[in-house]
């Protein structure tokens, strides 16, 4: 849930949740997106809002069909520190395949996910994370003049 992270000297704003690896876990996901972002003074309809909901979107959705582990959920983090630029996105889950980013035929039904997320983050990528699994992090930005509040 929303957190403010006192231990820096900068404002750190957080969600952190977690879903079902289901298609309703990732659809879930991506619309306490949306709320938080809105919350944060971003709303709907703003690029700001439509590009990081879109990423989250398919990350999420990666992390349930590329991601899932009966039984294991994944998790979504978001987070925005003040004075910075960027919304920082983390999905989380417990398969321990990484992504790869495809290059898919013009009439393919999938495999746009990754393409989607490198042409509108600022940089992503994926590490390993403690226990089983990766985190697949990405980074969108935000109009200076548009900065979330807490």
């Amino acid at each position: 849930m929303p957190a403010l992270n006192r231990r820096s000297a900068t404002p750190v704003c957080t969600f952190t949740q977690r879903f079902s690896t289901t298609r309703r876990g990732a659809r879930l996901a991506r619309l306490l997106a949306a709320h938080q972002l809105t919350e944060w003074g971003h709303p709907r309809g703003t690029e700001a809002h439509d590009t990081v909901v879109l990423v989250v979107a398919e990350l999420a959705a990666n992390a349930v069909l590329h991601g899932r582990v009966p039984g294991r959920d994944f998790a979504l983090a978001l987070s925005f520190e003040e004075g910075r630029d960027v919304v920082r996105i983390e999905v989380t889950d417990t398969h321990p395949a990484r992504p790869a980013r495809m290059a898919p035929g013009p009439d393919g039904d999938g495999g746009r996910g990754l393409v989607l997320v490198d042409a509108l983050a600022v940089d992503w990528g994926v590490r390993d994370r403690l226990g089983p699994g990766k985190t697949v992090w990405a980074e969108c930005a935000l109009r200076p003049s548009a900065r979330p509040g807490c």
